[in-house]
């Protein structure tokens, strides 16, 4: 009997039937080597929290940080928020929880700087300070955020507004707030503080050089929501993130990672909102999810400029498969900040409704870093109101909506010498894309000295009001493209 049993497990195991992975058909037929993914192991042991009817507006960090540090004390296991709404300042995770909100929980960071102590951390690629994100996790093992509640980072207390984005009454609404000004012509900022931090500032890091400095533009150093650092196995599911003061999701050196069926929203005019960025991070999974975003939909990056290449940490084995992306400056996209280099992705299945762009590469001089086999596989566009495929190697900083409404930039013709600062975008595969409604239909605007090389695109559909647009790219192959210009 003994011998009949080991021969049916045997059997089991070649057959695959008791790995008991559902994730693992997202590593399997890849055109690069990847290693199976697996959402962590987190140990059986509960703690529900409970309310008990009581709904007053009061904060519950103490009692949501004792639970994740008592649990993980005792080896780990779940943490259970019921139903209600839980107001919290910052918390951190631990290895080995899962933090599970049920239907109807709600959990909502407060609105108050001074709960955010700051940190040393990294932010759009730069080594900086920034406050304390509302959760955070660094060098952990075995940690999740499940279940089917809401995390919302009350980010309209931190967020810049441009008026351009907004109705009428919302931004009447804006300046009638106490302690906000208008920094300069249809530009919002929502306290004085945050007015010093970004007169002189370099993109998002101010000149501050002192402790004293640092916090008194606090208000500026707006947080990324969900920030985990060197993690290793991370399940992020079912739940709904909203309202990040800046970046929503952003694992940051992180493996083993799998995103699945989550839905990831910020307001349309949400300045740095960011649904989701993916930087250096290695083996990763964003499946069945959704997001609609006040910038960049999901978003792949590797550090930026010195800081990223000292990092050296490419954003590497990463498949996207199923997802939608709605508002959002871009459907799927990589860069600016890609030093550390973007390699081995694979996007299948996903379509983009209403986004800015649709499928969005971008750099400039003075990143470096190789963005090299990149599989897009299936992808339905609607109504892209600039871009359905762009590569610029000229990001300045904007969405491609203002670029082109202050004239548009023209590639500048004089080479530079090549360096380890110059970008380079290389072998991408892109086919099997309709798309309906594009304001144009394609941009590839490459570097004299560094031309975008070996992209091949086939069985594309696309209608738009503009033709497509080449500069600076060579080995361009085209295989059944249509294009069909709308009157």
């Amino acid at each position: 009997m003994r011998k009949v049993t080991m021969t049916l497990l045997m059997l089991a195991v070649a057959l695959g039937i008791t790995a008991k992975n559902p994730y693992r058909k997202y590593t399997q037929n890849l055109p690069f080597a990847m290693a199976e993914v697996k959402a962590p192991t987190i140990p059986d042991r509960r703690v529900v929290l409970d309310n008990g009817g009581d709904h007053r507006e009061r904060l519950c960090t103490d009692v949501l940080q004792t639970a994740i540090d008592q649990l993980a004390r005792q080896g780990g296991g779940h943490v259970v928020l019921r139903r209600g709404v839980w107001l919290t300042g910052p918390i951190v995770l631990r290895s080995n929880i899962d933090l599970h909100l049920e239907q109807g929980a709600v959990l909502q960071f407060a609105a108050d700087e001074s709960l955010y102590p700051l940190v040393k951390t990294s932010f759009e690629g730069l080594d900086t300070r920034r406050c304390q994100s509302p959760i955070s996790g660094t060098d952990l093992e075995n940690v999740s955020i499940t279940g089917q509640g809401v995390i919302d980072g009350n980010g309209q207390y931190w967020r810049p507004v441009k008026k351009s984005k907004v109705t009428e009454a919302h931004w009447k609404r804006l300046l009638e707030q106490p302690g906000s000004r208008e920094l300069r012509k249809g530009y919002w900022v929502p306290s004085e503080g945050y007015a010093r931090g970004e007169q002189g500032a370099d993109m998002n890091v101010p000149k501050a050089k002192t402790d004293a400095e640092w916090e008194a533009v606090k208000r500026f150093l707006r947080p990324v929501m969900v920030s985990l650092v060197g993690c290793r196995n991370v399940l992020l599911e079912g739940v709904i993130f909203q309202n990040s003061p800046a970046w929503n999701l952003h694992p940051l050196m992180c493996e083993n990672i799998i995103i699945d069926n989550v839905l990831v929203r910020n307001p349309a005019y949400a300045q740095n909102g960011d649904a989701l960025d993916l930087e250096s991070c290695r083996n990763a999974l964003i499946v069945n999810s959704k997001f609609d975003a006040g910038d960049d939909g999901i978003c792949l990056k590797s550090g930026k400029d010195a800081d990223g290449r000292r990092r050296g940490r490419p954003c590497e084995n990463v498949v996207v498969s199923g997802c939608t992306v709605f508002a959002g400056h871009g459907g799927f996209v990589v860069g600016s900040e890609m030093s550390g280099g973007v390699r081995n992705i694979k996007v299948a299945d996903c379509q983009f409704v209403g986004t800015d762009v649709g499928l969005r590469f971008k750099s400039t001089r003075g990143r470096g870093g190789i963005v090299e086999n990149i599989f897009i596989d299936g992808i339905t566009m609607t109504d892209i109101s600039t871009y359905a495929l762009t590569f610029n190697m000229y990001y300045g900083g904007k969405s491609v909506s203002e670029v082109l409404a202050e004239g548009g930039t023209q590639p500048k013709a004089e080479p530079k010498p090549v360096t380890e600062e110059t970008p380079i975008f290389r072998n991408i595969d892109i086919r099997n894309v309709v798309c309906h409604r594009a304001g144009i239909a394609m941009e590839f605007n490459g570097l004299p000295e560094m031309p975008i090389d070996g992209i091949h695109l086939k069985d594309i559909y696309i209608s738009a009001r503009k033709d497509a647009e080449f500069n600076f790219s060579k080995d361009i192959t085209k295989d059944n493209v249509v294009i069909q210009i709308l009157k």
